[in-house]
């Protein structure tokens, strides 16, 4: 799900082990009910598999517990 993106929105990239359609089905539910993220995506094809959070309140932290909670692997790139 897309929701509206506004100008303030931080974006934060995360190096991932979410790698296949499967991978991107399984935490997309998590990504799009947390509150504060406006737009996210995943690029499978980078070998990094690096996720993009377009945040509007959410915390870097928060988005990491997310992703776990999902199941899936994931650090911040700095």
């Amino acid at each position: 799900m897309e929701k509206t993106m506004h100008s303030e929105a931080t974006v934060y990239t995360f190096k991932t082990n979410i790698n296949c359609s499967g991978c991107v089905a399984r935490v997309t539910n998590v990504l799009d009910q947390a509150d504060g993220i406006c737009h996210w995506q995943v690029d499978t094809l980078s070998k990094d598999k690096i996720l993009s959070v377009h945040s509007e309140g959410i915390t870097e932290q928060e988005v990491i517990a997310a992703v776990q909670k999902a199941g899936f692997n994931i650090e911040p790139i700095k």
